[in-house]
Order: structure tokens, then C-alpha cells, then sequence
């Protein structure tokens, strides 16, 4: 009976349940069906239309041949493949819609900054190539990024992207913090410290 009920779950849906994956969301069939969504993208995966196949939940005479070595590859390529099209696909009004359920539930992650309130964070990558940097959270509050929760630590940004995040927050404004975060004040036996050393600090941070 467990085998008819994994015959019945797509690719896709399998790959979005597994523990460490909650960030993606489910990207439709149609789609994932469409080849003009896939332009370019092969240059970053190898055994592209194996791959290609695989998340299609397509027939793939070539896996009957494979090594188990090859098979671990393409498995990895077809992974790799689809956190690319996720990265296309959370573009559109259908992806920003399931991501901003993610959002709104606080799934991203919360903001560890104890002046932002405990407000939800949104997935952001620092390159749109893939292998070139992992996700971080990003909070619309204070504006800044922070490294997510460690079981999150090795997904790729690119999956996610440069875009995303600001893209989500102009598609629909009532998802923006109501305000901005209060700033700590330095003090030194209960005086504040002077403002040329605020500004400082706030010089700082804007060359992070």
C-alpha cells in the first residue's frame, strides 16, 4: 500500500516534503512543461535532459543503464535543475502567491535582530549563478541579511536569487512592516554616547 501511495506523489511533491526543503514551494506542472522556462539553464547541469526528465515525472529508458554513481549524479543534477526553474517560477504572481503563505506563517525564518519584533524573514541569495554563494534571511524590517538556521546552510541563494525578496514586498505592499525597527542607543553610565560615534557606527554598517 506505502508503494501505490509514492507512486501517486510527483517528483516535485517529494522533493518539497523532505525535511530541510520547507523554503521551496511546489512548482505547476504547467510550468514545469513549458521549455521556454528552461532557457540557458543547462549550462549549469549535467545530464540536463535526464534531469530535465526526472522532475517532469517523465518515461527515461537512459536511467535503465546507469551506474548507481551516475544515478546519485543525476539525481543531484535533477535537484540542482529544479532550484534553478524555482528561482524563475517564485517570479510570477502564482509562485509569489505561495511564497507569501510561507512568509506570512514565519516558514523563512524570524529576524534575530530583538528590536525587529520577531519579524518573518524571506529567502534571498547574493548571485543569481548558482555555487556561487548559499540563502540568507532577509528581513524588510531592518533591511539587513543574516545566515538562516544551520539545516539551511547549504542551499544554494541561487535558488531563490537576487530579486525575490524586494519583488514580493512591491507585489503586494501589505506584506511591508507596518514600521521600521527602534535603533539601540550607546549609553555609558546611563549617558548617551556622542552622536559622532553614531554616525560612525552607522557609516559601518553601510559598507557591509
Amino acid at each position: 500500500m506505502s508503494d501505490n501511495s509514492d507512486e501517486e506523489y510527483s517528483w516535485v511533491s517529494k522533493f518539497c516534503s523532505l525535511k530541510g526543503n520547507e523554503f521551496f514551494c511546489e512548482v505547476d506542472s504547467d510550468y514545469l512543461e513549458s521549455n521556454f522556462n528552461f532557457i540557458s539553464l543547462r549550462n549549469y547541469v549535467p545530464y540536463y535532459k535526464i534531469a530535465l526528465k526526472t522532475i517532469r515525472d517523465e518515461e527515461c529508458e537512459e536511467l535503465e543503464s546507469l551506474t548507481e554513481e551516475q544515478e546519485e549524479t543525476i539525481e543531484s543534477s535533477a535537484e540542482i535543475l529544479y532550484g534553478l526553474i524555482h528561482a524563475r517560477y517564485i517570479l510570477t504572481d502564482e509562485g509569489m502567491r505561495k511564497m507569501a503563505k510561507k512568509y506570512q506563517k514565519g516558514i523563512f525564518g524570524r529576524c534575530p535582530n530583538v528590536f525587529c519584533q520577531k519579524q518573518p524573514c524571506l529567502p534571498v541569495g547574493r548571485s543569481d549563478l548558482p555555487r556561487k554563494d548559499t540563502v540568507k534571511y532577509y528581513c524588510p524590517r531592518c533591511q539587513d541579511i543574516y545566515f538562516p538556521d544551520p539545516k539551511y546552510a547549504n542551499i544554494d541563494g541561487a535558488y531563490f536569487g537576487t530579486t525575490f525578496a524586494n519583488l514580493l514586498l512591491q507585489w503586494n505592499e501589505n506584506l511591508k512592516p507596518e514600521s521600521p525597527p527602534r535603533k539601540y542607543v550607546p549609553k555609558i553610565f546611563g549617558f548617551r554616547v556622542h552622536n559622532t560615534v553614531s554616525r560612525y557606527q552607522d557609516f559601518k554598517r553601510s559598507k557591509k
